[in-house]
């Protein structure tokens, strides 16, 4: 259900990317936005989707075990009001301090004052947009843990629906149109927050906020945090480095790499983040139920979705990596060096897909057992390791070296952090594993073969019309996944070799 609400999400973000990228192409204007925008939507990532939902919903769902109704209200009241307070003032500190963050974020912008200035003017507008989100993620991490996982869900349609709307009706009444985009992200948090209020107040837990940092409740919360906030955000501190590395090359390339990692994150926000939102809150009942069988059990159930799901995926956006974007962007403003310099930068994430999704889910492992030190430590070497990537990479490959260095990283982080799980003796795969990567992998040949072979060249894709690159595009994609799953059906794979009973937790 998860996956296919943030499904229709994720079809909505690329209608809106096709319609900025068709006005406004990879141009000044739109480097500028996507910086504005990047910032605050990378502490959202880091305090919303990381750091507090991977502290709260732990504590949230082991008071909901252990406790009753009217102790979990008061837990939810003290932590909206706690963090309310915190992000309140992140908030005007932010405005007041944009032009640093602008020079942090994006040093290279400065050699070129009108973009630097453009910048500036559009943060102060999308960086309250963080206080709206990071609500609305406390929000749907009690639905969440209350089992409500389709609103939250649907959630970030909410963005993509305004920032469509903001590109075709609003820009044009702007002396610089692409603002327009800026104050659409201001309106999206605000009503994404007032989607969640009628579904907490049906649960009784609609939050009546109160500041109490004496509160046992909070102080484990802000304790599991502090370390949260690198540990398990690391890959969004990788793509951050990627941005502020691309502001010194040539202009487009910090589109270049947005357009890539939007279609990287397709299917990273459509099964990973779906998978990781299903598997925590489950971890963590079993957890608080001291049922370590059931915590093994979720956890090797992930692990083998990943596989099955995630390396397919890669396989595809590799051998496919053109005509997805020959079809989703070559209109209007993006052209065909446009296309070739993305396909670049794309190929370079989705080496690492498996990587990034596989560190959501392990993440998970660490953080439902309020164990926040170890993914810190590991989150440690991993951007180490990215940041030395990019300096090796940039000189030859420029974005596309950023893009690859992001993805080696990954994989290193999701090795270390299994490697984590079985060295504390948390988790063992349950039997099976060798077949089952067997058949994967005969598969996944199998259909990288075809995918390859029928792909065509850049010519004739430029010569189809739009809605035959996109026919073209569906039969290759259909034709693969059908040559996929018959080819593990042929091996002798069945769905009960991965499935899992959740009533059983």
């Amino acid at each position: 259900m998860v996956g296919g609400l943030t499904l229709i999400s994720r079809i909505l973000g690329f209608i809106r990317d096709m319609v900025i990228a068709h006005v406004f192409g990879a141009s000044v204007s739109t480097d500028a936005f996507l910086v504005a925008f990047k910032i605050p939507n990378f502490m959202r990532r880091l305090f919303a989707e990381g750091a507090f939902s991977q502290a709260f919903i732990p504590i949230l769902s082991e008071y909901k075990t252990r406790q009753d109704i009217s102790t979990v209200k008061q837990l939810v009241d003290r932590v909206a009001g706690s963090l309310g307070s915190i992000l309140l003032l992140i908030t005007l500190l932010g405005i007041l301090g944009a032009p640093l963050l602008v020079v942090i974020f994006a040093p290279g912008f400065i050699q070129y004052p009108d973009k630097y200035a453009l910048t500036l003017e559009m943060l102060q507008i999308t960086f309250p947009y963080l206080l709206f989100i990071t609500l609305t993620a406390l929000a749907g991490a009690v639905l969440n843990t209350y089992g409500r996982f389709a609103v939250p869900a649907l959630t970030p349609v909410v963005l993509n629906l305004v920032l469509i709307g903001a590109t075709i009706w609003l820009a044009p009444y702007f002396k610089q149109p692409i603002v327009a985009l800026a104050w659409g992200v201001l309106l999206a948090g605000i009503v994404q927050l007032a989607l969640q209020v009628p579904f907490l107040y049906r649960l009784h837990l609609l939050p009546k906020p109160q500041l109490n940092w004496h509160d046992e409740g909070v102080k484990r919360i802000l304790h599991l945090m502090i370390p949260a906030l690198f540990g398990v955000s690391v890959s969004q501190v990788n793509l951050l480095v990627d941005t502020l590395m691309a502001s010194f090359l040539v202009t487009g390339s910090v589109s270049w790499l947005y357009y890539s990692d939007r279609v990287m994150e397709f299917p990273v926000g459509v099964f990973g983040l779906a998978l990781a939102t299903v598997t925590l809150p489950n971890l963590s009942k079993s957890v608080a139920r001291h049922d370590i069988s059931s915590y093994n059990r979720t956890l090797d159930w992930a692990l083998r979705w990943v596989i099955l799901i995630a390396t397919p995926a890669m396989i595809g956006l590799i051998t496919l990596a053109q005509p997805i974007l020959m079809t989703l962007f070559y209109r209007g403003a993006f052209g065909e060096s446009d296309v070739i310099m993305t396909t670049r930068s794309l190929i370079g994430y989705a080496v690492g897909l498996v990587g990034f999704v596989l560190v959501k889910v392990l993440a998970s492992g660490f953080y439902s057992r309020q164990d926040t030190r170890t993914p810190v430590k590991i989150a440690v070497i991993a951007m180490i390791t990215n940041i030395s990537l990019n300096l090796m990479f940039i000189w030859h490959f420029q974005h596309a070296g950023l893009a690859l260095a992001t993805s080696l990283a990954a994989l290193l982080n999701a090795g270390l952090l299994y490697h984590g799980l079985r060295q504390q003796d948390v988790f063992q795969p349950l039997a099976g594993w060798k077949p089952f990567l067997l058949r994967v992998s005969l598969a996944n040949i199998g259909m990288a073969i075809f995918l390859w072979w029928s792909s065509g060249t850049l010519a004739i894709w430029l010569e189809w019309r739009t809605l035959t690159r996109a026919w073209h595009l569906f039969s290759l994609i259909s034709s693969g996944m059908l040559i996929y799953l018959v080819s593990l059906w042929l091996s002798g794979f069945r769905l009960q070799h991965i499935h899992l009973n959740l009533t059983e937790d």
